[in-house]
């Protein structure tokens, strides 16, 4: 496969070689333009059967079960499910707070690395990728293709992306809720700064549009934490406004406060069947990858 050879800061050739053993596969049903190596909601030809159902007149005689009419005197034709290419639809926040970091990588960083892998496994497998980057809106975009020059645009809109301004993610991911029409894998890339209840609503929409979501929550370490030492001005890389606090004074409390956020953030993407995967940003996110790729294979995942 002719791919984009350009040096990119966030592509590491020996990750992708690593990860492109472990298919990327789908959790629900895809509706895709072309035969593939996922299921569709459609009967088709596959090597994989789903049911028997009586002739009727038109139907191919090839797909006669001679043994079931000889075992019923009836005729009955077999069905399998087909098999269809898959969209994958990357969703990543470009808001002021992904450019966060404590450590060599910021939030945003670590972003473009899990979606340029994820593109060049969709692609690699002839799977069509697009990419959203969103922060008060969507601010950049690319739709779905399968053709493999369109990962060099995919990777150029990473490259070319920065973390800033507002975010407005609650607006923005039930606008691509109705604007992805067709059945997609949508991965979400983010930190979700949200109120869960509100994230939830989201996930309820992507999920009656029959759209197999995934997320990737994005935290640094400083952030679970909390462990600043003296008086610090806080500052809010998407609004501007700031605080002056002692951070033994808030520190229980914030605490606190993350582990309700956490927990109710767990609890709706359980209820709502986001593929949900936590990722701090010191640790390889190689592993995160590897966790959610295998989690979807026909032996860990659920077709």
């Amino acid at each position: 496969m002719a791919v984009d050879r350009t040096q990119r800061a966030f592509v590491d050739p020996l990750v992708l070689a690593r990860l492109a053993a472990i298919p990327l596969s789908a959790r629900r049903p895809m509706q895709g333009s072309v035969s593939g190596r996922h299921a569709s909601p459609h009967r088709g030809a596959s090597v994989e059967f789903a049911e028997y159902r009586k002739y009727v007149p038109g139907d191919d005689l090839r797909r006669l079960d001679w043994r079931a009419h000889g075992r019923t005197d009836r005729f009955y034709v077999k069905e399998y499910e087909a098999d269809t290419n898959l969209r994958c639809c990357l969703v990543v926040d470009t808001s002021g707070s992904m450019g966060f970091k404590s450590g060599a990588l910021s939030k945003f960083e670590v972003a473009q690395r899990i979606a340029a892998a994820l593109g060049y496994l969709a692609v690699q497998q002839g799977d069509a990728v697009g990419l959203s980057c969103v922060a008060d809106g969507v601010v950049q975009s690319l739709p779905t293709k399968r053709n493999p020059a369109h990962l060099k645009l995919v990777f150029d809109l990473l490259e070319q992306a920065e973390p800033t301004g507002p975010t407005q993610l609650v607006d923005t991911l039930h606008e691509l809720a109705e604007t992805i029409r067709q059945r997609a894998l949508v991965i979400m890339i983010s930190d979700f700064f949200v109120a869960p209840a509100e994230l939830r609503e989201c996930f309820e929409h992507f999920r009656f549009r029959k759209h197999d979501l995934a997320a990737f929550h994005l935290l640094d370490p400083q952030e679970i934490g909390f462990t600043f030492q003296r008086p610090m001005r806080f500052v809010d890389m998407e609004g501007g406004t700031s605080i002056f606090a002692e951070p033994n004074d808030i520190a229980d409390r914030y605490r606190k406060a993350l582990e309700n956020y956490l927990t109710e953030l767990k609890q709706a993407t359980i209820e709502t069947g986001v593929d949900y995967h936590r990722v701090l940003i010191n640790e390889p996110f190689e592993s995160s990858l590897m966790q959610f790729l295998i989690g979807r294979t026909k032996a860990g995942g659920v077709r």
